[in-house]
């Protein structure tokens, strides 16, 4: 597992409304090369602002490459393709489906990170998709998070960028854009410990679960978890719930089962053990949510991609930056604190005992779809969850 690395600005960014005037600002400052990388890239009026950008920022001579995952983004039109391609931005598309309706098991190996670095001095990480979070009346924005952050780590994110781009060109038979750096190295810039963590199916397969065991098992006072898609499998939980017997808060802000209500509803087989042991669950009821960070200790903290699911920590590639940075830390856990008090309510022991046996029925029965999925796609996932 690579080491911290120190000297880091971080910048913590919440929801959309903060990200894209981010982004947009670095895509329009951009002066050598620019390497975006997303799950989703919607037509809406995010995503055009995005690609007008990228479009202007490869016409003033900026070399800019754009790899979009083929599931994901498969609604992408080919229209607007050709026409970034037009305007000299470089696009790819991880695992592009050829079928939407292939039964093939190489389709749940997705590229699900979020990740994005300009002039190899700014990189941008987190869940943040190119998407408007806009989710229509009476919908709070899409709750999410994303760091911008400058310092000796946006080497590394570089270079993660710079290797699934070799990837996939190489997969596909075509011609790598990006060729040796012709700029400096990141500068020490501030005080905040970072280290990228990236999960893939080679050297990679269990790193980002492994951060989280080691801060979960180190943790002494508090440990704050925010995450769309919650199905830990058999280690996690245990670290969770051992934490809490041993007197740490452990506090769990999970999405409703308004969104994906397969998995919402499995990650409720998990719920009486967990309040047994004394772990707190929130869940979010202001709109969809879509965050994947955890804050520990008020000094550790995680911001990225990865879902604490089996579909993320056995088969997509994720990336997450892990910072150890007392201020960042902090200014990330206020703002947990903030949505659990205005935007979610607290799961009681007595929700779950006294749960009609419909509801019962509706959890079990999408528990064990999930784990028959997982087994259909050979790839460990029964074992998982158990």
């Amino acid at each position: 597992m690579t080491q911290y690395l120190d000297g880091h600005q971080l910048t913590l960014l919440r929801d959309g409304l903060e990200f894209f005037p981010a982004l947009l600002s670095a895509i329009d400052a951009a002066q050598f090369e620019i390497r975006l990388e997303t799950y989703i890239f919607a037509t809406d009026d995010i995503g055009l602002a995005v690609a007008h950008a990228l479009m202007a920022a490869a016409k003033r001579g900026v070399r800019v490459g754009l790899l979009l995952d083929g599931f994901g983004a498969y609604a992408f039109p080919a229209t607007l393709r050709q026409e970034m391609q037009d305007a000299g931005v470089q696009v790819l598309f991880f695992r592009p489906e050829v079928s939407r309706f292939a039964l093939k098991r190489s389709r749940l190996r997705r590229l699900h990170r979020k990740l994005s670095c300009i002039d190899g001095q700014l990189a941008f990480i987190g869940g943040i998709n190119i998407i408007s979070d806009d989710d229509g009346p009476g919908m709070a924005p899409r709750y999410d998070y994303a760091v911008a952050v400058k310092g000796p780590v946006v080497l590394d994110i570089e270079q993660a960028l710079l290797r699934e781009w070799q990837y996939t060109a190489w997969m596909q038979f075509k011609k790598s854009i990006f060729a040796r750096r012709q700029w400096p190295l990141p500068a020490v810039v501030g005080d905040a410990k970072a280290r990228l963590v990236v999960r893939d199916n080679a050297r990679n397969r269990h790193a980002i679960e492994k951060a989280y065991l080691q801060a979960i098992e180190a943790a002494q006072s508090e440990i704050m978890i925010a995450n769309a898609y919650f199905l830990p499998g058999l280690r996690l939980r245990q670290a969770l719930m051992r934490a809490a017997k041993r007197g740490v808060k452990v506090v769990l802000l999970l999405q409703d089962e308004r969104d994906h209500a397969l998995l919402q509803y499995a990650s409720w087989a998990y719920y009486r053990d967990l309040l047994h042991a004394g772990v707190e669950i929130y869940q979010y009821k202001s709109g969809f949510m879509h965050a994947k960070v955890a804050v520990i200790d008020h000094a550790w903290a995680t911001v990225g991609s990865s879902n604490i699911d089996p579909f993320s920590l056995l088969l997509a590639r994720e990336a997450n930056l892990v910072i150890e940075d007392a201020s960042f830390a902090q200014q990330l856990r206020s703002d947990l604190q903030c949505r659990l008090q205005r935007d979610a309510v607290l799961i009681l022991p007595e929700h779950v005992h006294q749960a009609s046996y419909l509801r019962r029925a509706v959890v079990w029965t999408c528990y064990g779809l999930v784990r028959l999925l997982l087994g259909v796609s050979g790839y460990g996932g029964r074992k998982y969850l158990e």
